[in-house]
């Protein structure tokens, strides 16, 4: 009986060891994730009204907004996790089992032209940049996740992550590299798509976990 208690023991203790590697793996994928889209979009931005990004110039966007990229990490670690977890409570795990690597790459190089065309890209009113991002952010969600739960936790994320940065804007916080009507106008648009985006990570990432915890389960069990 001892023997039979120390084995399942050593079983149930490696099998946290194991979720813990792979919570830590999550977290640091989505984390760079975030930081690197956010230093993207930066970069970017800069090359609206100068396309040489010089060393001078790179260094000065970091000392500006030094908080920004690891802000941006941390919240793509929430919204990763988020959504798997909502998927789990709602029983809706469709999303993840239909998403693969080529979709996530593929909706993060449409995010990033988002942004891109958001920064460069003259419209004729703030209005008609809005309603363009507004249709081509709900194409990205219809395309990529069409979940119901996914498009409310993108909304919500949206709305809270533009008033917050307003916030910040008018704190003095922050400064945005174009005028504060434009951001304003763009803003809660890349919030949205880039919840969905970051998502789908999340999404992908939680399954794979799931699936090698599981194996790893089925495996010890029987041996």
């Amino acid at each position: 009986l001892r023997t039979n208690f120390l084995l399942d023991f050593f079983a149930s203790f490696i099998k946290i060891i194991d979720m813990a590697v792979h919570v830590a793996l999550r977290v640091a994928m989505l984390f760079l994730f975030g930081v690197g889209v956010s230093l993207l979009i930066n970069l970017m931005q800069a090359q609206k009204n100068q396309v040489l990004i010089t060393s001078e110039m790179w260094l000065g966007m970091v000392k500006s907004g030094m908080w920004v990229p690891p802000a941006c990490g941390l919240s793509a670690v929430a919204i990763g996790l988020l959504y798997p977890t909502v998927d789990r409570l709602l029983g809706d795990p469709t999303v993840a089992q239909r998403t693969d690597w080529s979709s996530v790459i593929r909706c993060a190089a449409l995010f990033v032209g988002l942004n891109q065309a958001a920064a460069k890209i003259d419209f004729m009113s703030h209005a008609q940049l809005s309603l363009c991002l507004a249709a081509m952010s709900l194409g990205l969600w219809f395309y990529f996740d069409g979940s119901r739960s996914g498009l409310g936790l993108a909304l919500v994320i949206a709305l809270l992550a533009a008033a917050v940065n307003q916030m910040m804007i008018c704190l003095d916080a922050y400064r945005p590299s174009v005028d504060f009507v434009r951001v304003r106008a763009w803003l809660p648009c890349i919030f949205f798509s880039g919840s969905v985006t970051v998502g789908l990570a999340g999404r992908l990432l939680a399954a794979q976990a799931n699936s090698a915890t599981s194996s790893s389960a089925a495996k010890s069990h029987g041996d």
